[in-house]
This record gives structure tokens, sequence and C-alpha cells, in this order.
């Protein structure tokens, strides 16, 4: 019997990335939620229907408009990105918390990740959860409601950044939470406050005005709002229609809701009231 040299174990290199580790991490934390879609995909899809059929039957079919947008089509993006928030955020808060009290938060932090390569790939199963809830519900919502999209890098871009903003916050949130009790707070005092009163129902400009600061402070592109061409105002990602408008003392007439000048453009909100933009800043 011949004696058998046994080779020492080889060390494979991972590099600055541990890029097999994070994206075994990032399918789990896909996995998670596809394994139980109909609590995560299909049942936001069931709670936005039923917040827009309950304003349909409130308004008892009559038309009523939000800067000169049918209510409905003004409801339906930000039923969406609400959906889209509130998912990305129970994704991770909920990883983290259920690993913690379940005892198997040990299985994460073994592997050699380093503390960038674990929240990316924690938030980007949240991300993923949040933006696949906000394709599904349009896709449902569709059915119910036009959904006009004339822009789609500010659906694309809000979309992502809402679910990325939501998503790490919920990450904050797991780590910090030493009991389900404690997210819970988290979710019911902020997460919920912060997408009901961001514009989701109703204009922020009958907000009071410095409750209109701290919305347009959380909410507003102000890029796409000098163009007067984006929602992002009212805290959508749908492009508004708006009726053309005259300066008094000239001006040149621009579609948008805004009369164009060498210095700016004038933006009239439904009310009449002029706010002028200076665009040099």
């Amino acid at each position: 019997m011949t004696d058998q040299k046994i080779s020492p174990p080889t060390i494979t290199p991972m590099g600055a990335v541990n890029w097999i580790g994070l994206w075994t991490l990032y399918l789990r934390e896909v996995r998670r939620f596809v394994k139980v879609y109909t609590q995560t995909l299909m049942a936001p899809v069931v709670t936005t229907l039923l917040f827009l059929a309950v304003f349909t039957l409130a308004l008892g079919g009559t038309v009523r408009t939000v800067a000169g947008i049918p209510f409905m089509e003004f409801l339906a993006p930000g039923l969406i990105v609400m959906s889209i928030v509130q998912n990305a955020f129970a994704n991770t808060s909920s990883s983290i918390m259920i690993s913690k009290i379940q005892g198997n938060i040990i299985d994460t932090l073994m592997p050699p990740f380093t503390a960038h390569e674990l929240v990316f790939g924690i938030t980007m199963g949240g991300v993923s959860r949040g933006i696949s809830v906000g394709v599904v519900v349009a896709v449902a919502m569709s059915f119910f409601v036009d959904i006009d999209i004339q822009h789609w890098g500010f659906v694309f871009y809000h979309g992502f950044m809402a679910s990325l903003m939501l998503a790490l916050l919920g990450t904050i949130g797991g780590i910090w939470s030493e009991k389900f009790d404690h997210i819970a707070a988290v979710t019911n005092f902020i997460i919920t406050p912060l997408s009901f009163l961001s514009g989701t129902f109703y204009s922020i400009q009958r907000l009071p005005e410095k409750a209109q600061l701290a919305a347009h402070f959380e909410i507003e592109n102000d890029r796409g709002r000098n163009n007067g061409h984006t929602r992002a105002s009212h805290g959508k990602a749908t492009a508004l229609r708006r009726q053309p408008c005259h300066r008094p003392g000239g001006g040149v007439e621009a579609e948008g809701g805004a009369a164009a000048h060498d210095d700016g453009i004038d933006m009239i909100d439904k009310a009449g009231r002029i706010e002028h933009v200076d665009l040099a800043r």
C-alpha cells in the first residue's frame, strides 16, 4: 500500500471585495421575500388598491383635481412610492431583527465581510424588494388609473433613491432595536407619519409654510422643480401636465405652468400665485 501525500489546503484570494460572499448575501436577502411572495409582494398590492378604492368611493364619483390633474391620477404615484418605501424599510429591519431574535445573526457576522459589504448586501436586498413591490403595484393599478409616465429617468431615480434611503434607515433601526417593540415604534412614529405626510394624498401646498419647508427638504428635487416638468415637488415620480401661463409685463409663454424670462421662470400655482425661480443660482 503506497502512501498518499495530502496536499495542504490552498487559500483562495478574495481581493479587495468579497464578491462571492457579497452576491450570496444579496441572494439570501432576495430569496427571503420571494419565498413568501404572498406576504411581501401581493399583500402591498391589495392594501394599495384598498386605499385607491376608499378614496374613489369617498369622492362619490365627482371629478376633483390637484394642480390641474385628476385626483386619482395624482394619488396613484404617491401610493406607489408609499408602498416602495414601506417595504424597503420592512425588508432590512425585519431581516436583522429576526436574525438577532433567533440567534443566527452569527451566520452573517462570521463570514469574511467588511462592514461596507454587509451594509451593501443587506441594503440592496431591501432596495430590490421596494422596487419589486413598486413595479407590481404600478402594474395592478394601471388597470384602474391612467398612469401617464413622461420622464422615465425621474421614475427610476426617485424609486431607487427612495428605496435606498428607507432600506438604510431600516438597517439602522434593525441594528439599534433589541426587540420587536423597538422597531415597531420606529415604524409607527417615524416611517408611517413620513409616508403619509409627504404629499401622498394631497398637495403639500396645503400645508402651513413651515411644514412646506420641511416637506420640500425631504422630497423635492430642485432641478425637476425648476424645469416645471415633474411631480417631485409633490413627492411623485410622474410628469405634471400644467396649463400655459403669462407673466404680466411681458415674458415668453411656456408650457408647464411657467413663463420664461432671461433671469429665470415664473411658476404659477393653482391659486394663481406667482413664484419666481432664478435659474442662475
